[in-house]
């Protein structure tokens, strides 16, 4: 029987897209049609504490070929607006690579002009203004990343009332208030599995609805804007300490795989004739192998993966659902040292030897990439074999294996012994 290495060569060879190739068509250029505005606005974007954000320059002139992003807090000053220099180029585009919890600069790339954010966190909170080194302002945000912490499950999937209010508004006043909080609620992602049970997510996320808004926010509704916008008065004191938390709640789902397409003609002929059937044809997932130190934290990202799409995670067969191993909040009682955060990671607290295995992670309810981890010993400075906690198992597997085979060696020069004076007395 022929190997599975050249089976899975044979299957490449085969495919369609290895022997032919078509040029990508030429794209228009988006900055070309789009002016920049003549008033620098900053558009509100509010995000759970935890993902990864990807702040894009939608407008530059076109002879302009690099683009600098500003930072500055809500309530600091001009003066206080800082470069996010490019000096990691695109380095950190891997999530895994990024420190799990470290200033704003080490947790940044620019890629296409985007700014892309690693997992996010409340002091992220800002303004972001794309420019140029000139100190040419082309477009801005306004950027409020909260923190969930409420978490809820719901064990089955419970049918939707008819009529059902995704927004809940809890009025701070009875007549006429400045201003109103509520909830506003993501719809449910789709069944981050299929075939077995899998689990659905939804984002709260914290809004005011006032009159009295600053213009210079902009938003799909002039009226509404998250809790920590920029956009909010400062007169409104009373917000923090009255405003509706973020939260995330996560319920159960069961949905079926949907039929895979049949291979082609080529394929089955050449799997009848290694005597296999169609349903042994493997999924086609991209397979990434990594190796990590014990004892630091490490985080795995699900290639691909965005904030609103549907992550899950695999360890072999065994599936990890988020009911068992949810972190970032308070969910009154002690986290797990393996944790699945807002943003879909997952996070080991820290990584250990028996975490060694084959993680795969689902997106949007279908398989999308397999990891290969290898966690091993490391010995730092200051460090020697005798502290690795496994040292005294490891001395008396050591002795005892060496007691044993000396014991079978003993009585092997017992038994020539006796043999040969048998012969002599014969």
């Amino acid at each position: 029987m022929p190997s599975s290495s050249s089976f899975l060569l044979l299957l490449l060879l085969l495919s369609r897209e290895v022997w032919s190739y078509e040029a990508p068509e030429d794209k228009q250029d988006v900055f070309a049609s789009r002016a920049c505005p003549a008033f620098l606005s900053f558009t509100n974007a509010a995000y759970l504490a935890g993902v990864t954000v990807e702040l894009p320059c939608r407008c530059k002139p076109q002879q302009v070929q690099s683009v600098l992003w500003f930072f500055r807090k809500h309530l600091g000053s001009s003066e206080e607006t800082g470069a996010l220099s490019h000096y990691h180029d695109n380095e950190q585009l891997d999530t895994g690579q990024v420190p799990h919890s470290d200033d704003l600069r080490s947790r940044f790339s620019i890629r296409l002009f985007s700014l892309l954010i690693f997992r996010t966190g409340p002091d992220d909170s800002g303004i972001y203004i794309c420019g140029s080194a000139q100190k040419d302002f082309f477009y801005g945000y306004d950027l409020d990343v909260q923190e969930a912490h409420r978490i809820s499950f719901t064990p089955r999937l419970a049918p939707e009332r008819t009529g059902q209010k995704l927004m809940e508004i809890k009025s701070l006043s009875s007549s006429q208030p400045l201003y109103q909080v509520f909830t506003g609620f993501q719809p449910w992602t789709v069944c981050d599995r299929c075939g077995v049970r899998g689990e659905q997510v939804r984002v709260g996320l914290c809004y005011v609805r006032s009159q009295f808004l600053h213009v210079r926010y902009r938003r799909a509704n002039q009226t509404v804007a998250s809790c920590g916008s920029g956009a909010v008065p400062r007169a409104f004191g009373g917000l923090k300490q009255s405003r509706a938390e973020a939260k995330l709640e996560v319920r159960s789902c069961q949905v079926t795989c949907p039929p895979r397409p049949p291979p082609s003609s080529k394929l089955l002929t050449l799997m009848a004739f290694f005597g296999l059937s169609s349903a042994s044809v493997p999924v086609e997932v991209p397979v990434f192998y990594l190796n990590h130190p014990t004892g630091h934290v490490l985080t795995l990202g699900c290639p691909g993966a965005r904030a609103d799409m549907a992550v899950a995670w695999d360890r072999g067969s065994e599936p990890i659902y988020r009911s068992e191993h949810l972190g970032g909040g308070n969910i009154g009682a002690e986290a797990s040292r393996l944790q699945i955060d807002a943003g879909h990671h997952l996070v080991f607290k820290p990584a250990k030897l028996q975490d060694t295995g084959v993680y795969c992670c689902w997106l949007q309810g279908r398989p999308a990439a397999q990891i290969r981890l290898l966690v091993y010993l490391h010995f730092g400075r200051g460090q020697s074999v005798t502290s690795h906690p496994d040292f005294l198992t490891a001395i008396n597997t050591v002795m005892i294996s060496y007691a044993a085979m000396t014991t079978v060696f003993f009585l092997l020069v017992v038994v020539r012994a006796g043999v040969r004076c048998l012969r002599h007395v014969e």
